[in-house]
């Protein structure tokens, strides 16, 4: 592991710190002297699973596994149990390991959305400092026009990684700025990073709007938009899953990036939301650091979150 990779691992570590005291630690307190699993503390693990968050489904089914592997004696110590929770957690959350695959020399559009609050504007512009290190040419797009401190805030991300911000004034449509801006990515060959409005303020419905830009967007340029992108706020909880659900069937997500697990003891959900929705997890956050977003790696997750 590279220095970079273990300080972020160490970050890791630390941001899931909330969520392992609320779970790890409530499990090894639970099983801590116990020689043998039983039964007994069966219905007690199951509660503490689904008091992280971790999902109904998941929680049955890990359970299920666990009593047929101790009437088969396979489930003989607190390490075997430990074990087996996370291998099935690496399982799951493998199926969703995907990172972002971005095409050298071609106009890739990435459409950012979510509902206010979750830290889009933020992860667009870390995005935008990890493709900055890799030189790949970039094109900010504020379609965010429902609010000036969102236009105001992608400007400050343009400025700070030098990239072009394409916009217009407050209340602007945001599907002509979207159109000016893929003409602009057009040219330069540019990756497209879209803010998006969260919440309207007007009588037009969000996901009308975000459907009307997706359909210029495929109407200026072929297979946009490449990646509709869904940023969750992991302190949310089960919440987060309800708006990944309606998010999908509304629009179609392609990916998602799963911020502020420093800031929750609700870590967990991530297992929830990959099981529940198998959509890839393109990036992780753990801080308001430029390094704090990094791409999403299953073992390394749920290393981190065993400690």
């Amino acid at each position: 592991m590279e220095n970079n990779d273990k300080s972020f691992f160490s970050r890791l570590q630390q941001g899931l710190s909330k969520t392992r005291t609320g779970f790890i630690r409530n499990l090894d307190e639970m099983i801590s002297g116990e020689k043998i699993i039983s039964e007994d503390i069966f219905e007690d693990i199951e509660e503490i699973l689904i008091g992280a968050d971790l999902g109904p489904s998941f929680t049955f089914d890990l359970i299920e596994e666990m009593r047929s592997m101790a009437k088969r004696n396979e489930l003989a110590s607190p390490d075997a149990l430990r074990k087996l929770m996370k291998d099935n957690m690496i399982d799951i959350l493998k199926k969703c390991e995907s990172p972002l695959r971005i095409p050298v020399g071609e106009t890739y559009t990435i459409m950012v959305v979510g509902v206010n609050g979750t830290g889009k504007t933020t992860t667009i512009g870390k995005m935008a400092s990890r493709f900055k290190r890799n030189k790949i040419p970039l094109l900010l797009v504020a379609a965010d026009t429902f609010r000036a401190a969102a236009i105001e805030q992608l400007g400050i991300w343009a400025q700070r990684v030098d990239a072009p911000l394409i916009k217009q004034k407050m209340g602007a449509d945001p599907s002509a700025v979207v159109f000016d801006a893929i003409h602009a990515a057009k040219s330069r060959k540019a990756v497209m990073l879209i803010d998006t409005a969260g919440r309207l303020h007007t009588k037009t419905n969000l996901m009308d709007e975000l459907k009307k830009i997706k359909r210029i967007m495929g109407r200026e340029l072929q297979g946009a938009p490449h990646e509709t992108l869904l940023v969750l706020d992991a302190t949310t909880g089960q919440n987060a899953v309800l708006q990944a659900k309606m998010f999908h069937k509304e629009i179609g997500i392609t990916g998602i990036a799963l911020t502020k697990l420093d800031g929750t003891a609700k870590g967990g959900i991530i297992i929830r939301i990959a099981r529940e929705l198998e959509i890839p997890i393109r990036y992780i956050g753990v801080g308001e650091g430029l390094d704090d977003l990094r791409r999403f790696k299953s073992k390394e997750f749920v290393d981190a979150l065993f400690g």
